[in-house]
């Protein structure tokens, strides 16, 4: 053999070693065998409720592995997500929840850390939030809302579904942003706090766009804003808050999905590419429910959990907010 084919076959074969290593390490991390859980901790028929059963049998398609979705409520989330925390990190248990995982943090006092405990996997998008009021109060927009609190500190309310919701949060960075006095009212769930802000026994609310709407189409409520920066295109007609002179009022409650925490990465970024696949197919009739579909990579729904955290802590802290 000549020198020359010595160094051919040399490379040859050092090529193929190296495409058999790189095989080795671009092969995403497999899955278990047999039915992946789905935690929602909220009740059936919520909106984190109704996205896991929405995408569930897509993902199952695309993973090639039967789904369920298993409800675990109580403890304001804590219950489904503990569950989640003490699971293996093998993609077999996974956790669909809203932003209270953040905003709720340090009020909760839970065995576990959600930042630190749980893997972000992939952001499914946001409820736009509307503050509302009953027709009785006269109010037409969140400056007469902001004008009469003024004018009475203390003597308005407002009402949330629980102490550290995005709900209840929402309306105490709108009290700091426009400097209001309002009293909140919290209620065990949004159903009562529905109930009393149509019979017009309290002030103002905010409430998902999603609730909000056929109340507000019927004459029932009132729209004043929807917070943050972004109209709803189901109350297209309503501004956003920083349209109307009051911006850095985000209370947008977003969802997505999470793992136990030391989850391979190669897992993650399967599971990410194949959730956002799934929430783009869905993007058009989740969105005429009122529903923001919107996908980010993993490390970006970890940093979008870490500001969250941060910030409503701060805001808890400075309002005095104390757990029920």
């Amino acid at each position: 053999m000549t020198p020359t084919h010595t160094l051919i076959r040399h490379l040859l074969a050092a090529g193929a070693a190296a495409l058999m290593a790189g095989g080795a390490v671009a092969q995403p991390a497999a899955l278990p065998e047999g039915v992946l859980r789905i935690i929602v901790p909220t009740t059936p028929g919520s909106t984190p409720d109704l996205l896991a059963r929405n995408i569930a049998p897509k993902l199952s398609k695309a993973l090639d592995r039967n789904i369920v979705v298993e409800n675990k409520v109580g403890a304001s989330g804590a219950i489904g997500a503990e569950a989640v925390v003490r699971a293996a990190p093998n993609g077999a248990t996974l956790l669909l929840a809203a932003s209270t995982l953040a905003t709720g943090a340090s009020l909760q006092k839970t065995p576990f850390d959600a930042v630190r405990d749980l893997t972000p996997i992939a952001l499914l998008g946001w409820n736009r939030l509307a503050l509302v009021t009953h027709p009785k109060t006269g109010f037409k927009t969140a400056a007469d809302l902001a004008t009469a609190a003024r004018a009475a500190p203390g003597k308005l309310n407002y009402g949330s579904p629980g102490i550290g919701t995005p709900n209840h949060l929402t309306a105490e960075l709108f009290k700091v942003k426009t400097g209001v006095s309002i009293t909140h009212v919290p209620y065990r769930g949004s159903g009562p706090q529905i109930t009393d802000i149509l019979g017009g026994q309290i002030d103002m609310a905010p409430l998902t766009v999603i609730a909000a709407e056929p109340h507000v189409r019927a004459g029932k409520l009132v729209a004043l804003a929807i917070t943050g920066s972004k109209r709803s295109r189901l109350l297209p007609d309503v501004p956003a808050l920083s349209e109307v002179g009051i911006p850095g009022v985000e209370g947008d409650i977003w969802y997505g999905v999470f793992g136990p925490k030391d989850m391979a990465p190669e897992m993650v970024t399967r599971l990410n590419k194949e959730i956002g696949d799934v929430m783009r197919a869905e993007e058009k009739s989740l969105g005429a429910q009122g529903f923001d579909a919107e996908s980010a990579s993993a490390e970006e729904f970890r940093q979008l959990m870490v500001r969250d955290s941060a910030r409503w802590a701060e805001l808890i802290k400075a309002q005095g907010i104390k757990a029920e």
